[in-house]
């Protein structure tokens, strides 16, 4: 074993359309400091790739299809929702993990992903430690939910924020045109399962003087059926139209997901889906009003083409960070954004430890949300209108954008296979 180590980088969850931007923040940074980290591994398909000794060699990969994935949505190397389990209920997987990062002598773990994988993050650090092979640990801050605490925002949610609050407002536009004969109330039901933040995002459709009438439907409001029936009808009777953006986490009185289909995912968490018709029909049904609804789902999360640009930088940056910071000898700690100013907007990186971070979920606060319980307030603007600023376009080729594909080309394994848990 040479005392050079390399790094393992992996992505988890949902992924967004700058994840990527973090993966070659890691990449490109790792290749400044070749005398110091060996090669840069990826997993494929995320934390499984780990398990499974499926490892990517970043290595075969040119600078140029590297320099590629910042303006690349999606995972370049596969994701997946997979959840360890804690310490006490399935320790065998954290040996693996520290077996596979033993066999190909890798010393720094760099995971790309919410605050699932900042708990497995967590564990990894401490257990490897236990284990005599110190693991470098450093959680990678990315979902388009926003609700990591300690940093400002998360790295993907700039974007996401940016695509709804245009969508929204062009959707406006077209009801609008068409109000007086035709539909008058659309519908967007949003990503968003315990916080609002997305749903706060089309809040911003409509300027400060109220040229479109939004409605929004928060997790963190208990929903009112005859005061948001009553909303939208005094919108309607007023302007002639209205917009409703719908969060998928909206909840009843009794705390039940209004979308909620009975079904869990692979982290646990109830399957969600269906909140956008639901609120158009009982409009419909109550006000008569015709209507349209759709349901942004992963075009929200994989739009590149309209990105933020301070989303992009901010994921990059966040990337970069977190070899520097490892290089700095530092462990189970993760980079965040500290927003220094709104007007002109500024920020810079910091970091904050990961028993701070993991399985801590930060909601919309209340200050953020208008009185009557369907808007957002000028503070919220404030916060969220610096995060949707800029744009950064991919190349366009025949129209299309260009987008990179990798080889992904697998490092030999050394180990006996791992038999996933069914």
């Amino acid at each position: 074993m040479t005392d050079l180590r390399n790094a393992f980088y992996a992505q988890s969850g949902g992924v967004t359309a700058v994840i990527n931007a973090s993966a070659c923040g890691v990449i490109e940074t790792a290749r400044r400091h070749r005398d110091r980290i060996g090669a840069v591994f990826a997993g494929r398909n995320g934390i499984l790739g780990a398990l499974a000794e499926d490892l990517i060699d970043t290595g075969r990969e040119s600078d140029a299809a590297i320099a590629a994935l910042r303006h690349t949505p999606s995972g370049a190397f596969g994701s997946c929702r997979y959840k360890l389990k804690g310490l006490e209920q399935n320790r065998a997987e954290y040996e693996r993990l520290v077996e596979v990062f033993r066999a190909h002598n890798i010393g720094y773990f760099f995971y790309n992903g919410g605050g699932d994988s900042a708990d497995t993050c967590h564990k990894v650090s401490q257990l490897s430690e236990k284990l005599g092979f110190p693991i470098q640990s450093i959680h990678i801050p990315k979902t388009v939910d926003n609700d990591l605490p300690v940093t400002d925002n998360c790295p993907g949610f700039g974007s996401v924020a940016k695509y709804i609050a245009v969508s929204t407002r062009e959707a406006s536009f077209d009801v609008r045109s068409m109000a007086s004969t035709s539909t008058r109330v659309f519908v967007i039901e949003v990503m968003g399962r315990h916080a609002g933040w997305i749903a706060a995002a089309g809040g911003l459709a409509s300027d400060l003087g109220g040229d479109i009438p939004v409605v929004i439907l928060f997790p963190e409001i208990e929903f009112d059926r005859d005061g948001f029936l009553a909303c939208v009808r005094d919108n309607v009777e007023r302007r002639q139209f209205c917009t409703v953006v719908v969060s998928e986490g909206a909840k009843g009185r009794d705390g039940q997901f209004l979308s909620e289909q009975g079904t869990r995912d692979a982290f646990g968490h109830a399957q969600l889906g269906g909140a956008a018709p639901l609120v158009a029909n009982m409009i419909k049904d109550a006000l008569g009003y015709k209507y349209h609804w759709a349901v942004a789902d992963y075009l929200q999360r994989s739009a590149r083409h309209i990105a933020s640009k301070t989303d992009v930088e901010q994921s990059y940056a966040v990337g970069q960070a977190a070899v520097e910071k490892a290089l700095q000898g530092k462990s189970a700690i993760m980079p965040t954004i500290v927003r220094v100013s709104d007007e002109p907007y500024r920020w810079e990186i910091g970091e904050a430890p990961l028993s701070e971070v993991a399985n801590v979920e930060k909601k919309m606060p209340r200050e953020f949300i208008s009185e009557d319980g369907f808007g957002i307030t000028p503070a919220c603007r404030r916060y969220l209108a610096p995060l949707i600023q800029g744009e950064d376009y991919p190349p366009y080729r025949d129209g299309m954008p260009c987008y990179a594909t990798l080889k992904n080309e697998a490092v030999p394994k050394k180990l006996p296979p791992w038999a996933q848990p069914k």
